[in-house]
């Protein structure tokens, strides 16, 4: 008998979904892209999903999720930085789709982490490692 298929969620998508509806939040633009006419000044959370691995015994998926937190100053991005550390916590024990969130684990907290690409940018970046099992 074969195994039945894995659908995998689409991480970033789950977690930008989850910030974007945390009032905390409200005033930064979070996706997995950057809004046009960005220059690195202004609040907003970048998502990407950056590795990990599915363990296939225990039927776990393990995503890396990088996050790129920029403000309008360096104090600015750093207070973000945290507010987006302390709401990715309560994303342990939500559904989204077919996919339970069982634990997030602070894999790289905040730092921060010039962006060459924009003299004028302010970013702190972070890494963490999500536990997802598919319930479907």
């Amino acid at each position: 008998m074969a195994d039945p298929t894995v659908t995998f969620p689409d991480v970033e998508r789950l977690v930008v979904d989850f910030l974007t509806d945390r009032t905390e939040l409200a005033a930064a633009t979070v996706d997995n892209v950057p809004p046009a006419g960005f220059d690195g000044t202004q609040q907003v959370v970048l998502v990407s999903r950056s590795g990990g691995a599915w363990i296939d015994d225990q039927h776990l998926d393990q995503p890396l999720v990088d996050f790129e937190v920029y403000g309008p100053t360096k104090t600015g991005a750093h207070t973000l930085a945290l507010l987006v550390r302390s709401a990715l916590l309560a994303l342990r024990g939500t559904t989204y789709g077919t996919a339970y969130v069982s634990e997030v684990v602070e894999a790289d907290g905040p730092r921060w982490l010039p962006d060459w690409n924009r003299a004028a940018a302010n970013r702190y970046y972070s890494t963490v490692r999500l536990h997802i099992r598919p319930t479907a």
